[in-house]
């Protein structure tokens, strides 16, 4: 091989060499896609209010127990083993400390972020029982729904995990109607197992498709079990980033590790 043509050899190994290099380097320093924070509230061993609609109401009265969580709208959410737990369900008013009851039957818990877009939620679920109050008398849809992209009573998505009739569902709520202000329709469901029973796994989602349309889903121990899209026919979509959270109907009910991301 003449000096020439090893020199030349040389130089092009050399500039494909350096063109590796400068890849590397794009692929180390581009900036990468980051979404909002992971949402993973932690409980206290101990038994102790975490915050109730007391505080919701009375935001600046002595004595509230507010969160920088959660926001609960009815009822009183407690820490217990390291888990939320609505406390034994009753029809009380609960005072500042809920001391006087926990007005549980009717258990709404939302988060103080309301940046959930596209969003999948997990959580651990141990439905623990049934009641009733002269307040709440029994329904078929009493259980643990899982609120998505809440933005107020009256504009939600709402997926029913565990229902006193052994129906789980997948529903959408929008201004305008006899519940609260607000309409439900029912967006697909399906039959499961009724009552209570060993912790689940429960995971949902929801999620703007590029036809304007919005798909959810829900998935218990791994396990999709059912899916839902929301075209817009019985009322807007709900595409607009909100909160999540739970709502409980007449029971009671621990959860741990409950995690919101996108």
């Amino acid at each position: 091989m003449s000096l020439r043509a090893g020199a030349r050899i040389a130089l092009v190994s050399c500039g494909a060499a350096l063109v590796l290099a400068a890849a590397a380097t794009v692929a180390v320093h581009a900036p990468r896609a980051t979404g909002p924070e992971a949402f993973h509230p932690v409980f206290a061993e101990q038994t102790d209010l975490v915050t109730n609609e007391y505080a919701h109401r009375h935001p600046s009265a002595d004595g509230a127990v507010s969160s920088s969580d959660w926001i609960v709208t009815s009822g009183s959410l407690f820490s217990r083993d390291g888990a939320g737990w609505t406390g034994v369900p009753d029809g009380a008013d609960p005072n500042a400390r809920s001391g006087n009851g926990t007005g549980s039957a009717v258990f709404r818990a939302i988060s103080r972020r309301a940046d959930f877009s596209d969003t999948r939620v997990d959580f651990d679920l141990h439905l623990l029982g049934f009641v009733t109050t002269s307040r709440t008398p029994a329904h078929d849809w009493d259980g643990v729904h899982v609120f998505l992209r809440y933005h107020n009573d009256a504009e939600l998505y709402v997926v029913s995990i565990r229902r006193r009739d052994g129906t789980l569902a997948i529903k959408k709520k929008t201004p305008g109607g006899p519940v609260n202000g607000g309409t439900y329709t029912t967006l697909a469901e399906t039959a499961a197992p009724a009552g209570t029973g060993p912790m689940m796994h429960v995971s949902t989602t929801v999620r703007n498709r590029p036809d304007g349309s919005v798909a959810l889903s829900a998935a218990i121990d791994g396990i999709t079990v059912l899916r839902a899209i929301d075209m817009g026919e019985h009322g807007h979509t709900i595409r607009d980033a909100g909160r999540v959270g739970l709502r409980g109907d007449n029971c009671e009910f621990t959860f741990r590790d409950f995690r919101a991301e996108g």
